[in-house]
């Protein structure tokens, strides 16, 4: 399976932000749309980096002030770790694991942010795709089919 096997409307149209924003409005963000990670994007909306709630926690401990007015261009990590829509998804799952990340973005070919990965979404996958063998061996298996009210 593929990441554009797995990138649905919700995915493909992630929420961003701008590095020139403020940390109390990527809160507001994080909050309002429940999700763990922002993508940070220039004025181009090419990703320039990923805010984490994890960033602001580290933001948090270390001023032990009000950090709201504190900018995301200041706490946002640089690095990232990206994936295209023609990745598999055990390749990303092994870019999370070795980066020791949870959010992926999905690039393409223009630089172009067609979406976000997390490790919820591999996992999610990969169960279905269990599911589904399992289903199909115990049909082999049984020689019996099961029908859509089974």
């Amino acid at each position: 399976m593929q990441v554009k096997d797995i990138l649905d409307d919700y995915h493909r149209h992630p929420i961003t932000i701008q590095e020139s924003d403020t940390l109390g409005i990527a809160m507001d963000l994080l909050e309002k749309n429940k999700i763990g990670a922002l993508l940070v994007c220039n004025s181009k909306e090419e990703p320039v980096g990923i805010l984490t709630e994890r960033d602001i926690l580290r933001n948090v401990y270390a001023n032990r002030t009000d950090i709201s007015s504190h900018s995301v261009k200041d706490n946002m990590s640089t690095n990232l770790v990206i994936g295209v829509p023609d990745d598999h998804i055990e390749y990303i799952a092994k870019m999370i694991t070795e980066n020791r990340i949870r959010h992926i973005p999905i690039i393409d070919d223009n630089n172009k942010l067609c979406g976000i990965v997390s490790i919820g979404d591999i996992v999610k996958a990969k169960v279905e795709k269990a599911e589904g063998e399992v289903r199909y061996l115990q049909e082999y298996i049984t020689g019996r089919q099961h029908t859509a009210n089974e």
